[in-house]
């Protein structure tokens, strides 16, 4: 007999807790094969396609596209050993429950142990159900109201009686404060105090808050965790920004001569990144994180560059490993490769993870400078504007040269101002004589 295997939703990469479902790719009653997608789920950091661990054929299909699942939830049952759909799914589950012939499931997922035993599906037993007790309602009871002595009332002084009925105070109703119960001056005057007492004003309704008008845009997925970094870096990292203008005339003219000779195009970021990997050699503190916790500074030794890229998911920050061992070719190449990814939706949840420090060409949009917030928990971000034609003195004479505004932001805790200085400068002066490059190659 088949058996029905439950596949929950597995933990697709480094802290993520759900994933929302974007589209089905099996339906009940298809057979599917051992990995083979069943579904295509976006988390906070990609776009991913889950594949099943189980052969067989699907039963059932747990929550609709657009719904979000918290890791360890059900996404489908599959059928184990069945080539077509079961006439009793239910029936049949229960009997593989209880076997012990259970698959094992794929490496890589592992055997989930804290799953509960499936419960048998109860089906329903009509029964004689006894005529319902009408209870009487039970009358409320009427308010007791104080008994008004109908006898003579204890008062002596008629000026007491006229102050009473000048007034409008029933004696009849009041308790005497003299000797056995002898109605005096200060009773009936505290009676028209209490009477002459203002009435609490009606408590005035506070009208509800009224929710912004306009479209509401769920802060979630790529848009949601991007917002919850930035904010993060903008509460945890002192940062500040410092930003130089570069003459970047002859860095053009020598991609311009690589380009000439032939092979794979190298691209301005590309350079770029191989100056910031030297600059980071000459400056490591820049290359680090903040362990709060343990309250330390921890130098990273190897450069996972990340770089800003701008995709209709929104922005992610794909990260090149090892960098500092790539020349500008290789670093080229896979900057292109990470993009066509990262446009495509199918970066790896290890693609975006793991960066030390970021490049962020925001040039590409025709502006020329900003202050970048730091990628947390990385410690600096460099900054590339647009690379344009200025009036710029050069060798003592006023020219046309490119232009270009690099900013660095960093974090206060990992180095001071001198530190975030002569790195930037040594970026700028790698951009205007790329020569001296060569000197650390």
């Amino acid at each position: 007999m088949p058996q029905v295997m439950e596949f929950k939703l597995p933990d697709l990469g480094e802290g993520l807790t759900e994933a929302e479902i974007v589209r089905w790719l099996v339906a009940v009653g298809d057979v599917v094969a051992i990995d083979q997608p069943v579904v295509e789920v976006e988390t906070a950091k990609a776009m991913v396609e889950v594949p099943c661990p189980y052969g067989g054929v699907v039963t059932a299909r747990f929550g609709e596209e657009g719904t979000e699942l918290p890791v360890g939830a059900p996404l489908i049952t599959v059928a184990v050993g069945a080539s077509s759909l079961p006439e009793a799914p239910a029936a049949q589950a229960a009997e593989a429950e209880g076997s012990g012939n259970v698959p094992r499931p794929l490496i890589g997922y592992g055997e989930d142990h804290s799953r509960p035993a499936r419960r048998r599906r109860v089906r329903p037993v009509t029964a004689a159900v006894s005529a319902p007790v009408v209870v009487a309602p039970v009358a409320p009871a009427a308010p007791v109201v104080p008994a008004v002595s109908t006898g003579p009332v204890p008062v002596i002084s008629p000026l007491v009686r006229k102050l009473a009925k000048d007034g409008g105070v029933d004696l009849r109703a009041l308790k005497g404060s003299g000797p056995e119960g002898l109605i005096l001056r200060a009773d009936v005057e505290a009676a028209l105090a209490a009477l002459r007492a203002p009435e609490p004003a009606p408590a005035v309704p506070v009208a509800p808050a009224v929710a912004a008008q306009g479209e509401r845009i769920p802060l979630k997925g790529v848009r949601g965790a991007v917002a919850e970094k930035l904010s993060r870096s903008r509460r945890e990292i002192p940062d500040a920004t410092c930003w130089v203008d570069a003459d970047a005339t002859e860095l053009m003219a020598a991609r311009a001569a690589m380009n000439a000779v032939g092979g794979p195009k190298i691209s301005v970021l590309a350079l770029l990144a191989r100056i910031c990997t030297a600059a980071l050699a000459k400056y490591p503190e820049l290359n680090s994180t903040v362990d709060l916790a343990a309250k330390e500074i921890v130098r990273l030794p190897s450069v996972h560059l990340g770089f800003a890229a701008q995709t209709e998911r929104g922005l992610v920050v794909p990260v090149v490993r090892d960098a500092q061992h790539r020349n500008p070719e290789s670093l080229s190449a896979e900057f292109a490769r990470l993009t066509e990814l990262a446009r495509a939706g199918k970066l790896a949840p290890a693609d975006l993870t793991g960066g030390t420090f970021t490049l962020n060409n925001y040039g590409v949009f025709g502006v020329d400078g900003s202050t970048p917030i730091i990628n947390h928990p990385e410690a600096a971000m460099l900054g590339v504007g647009r690379i344009i034609d200025k009036p710029w003195v050069h060798e003592g004479q006023l020219a046309v040269r490119k232009v270009v505004q690099l900013s660095l932001t960093f974090d206060h805790r990992v180095c001071d101002g001198g530190t975030a200085g002569g790195f930037l400068r040594y970026v700028a002066d790698c951009v205007e004589s790329p020569a001296v490059l060569l000197r650390s190659l």
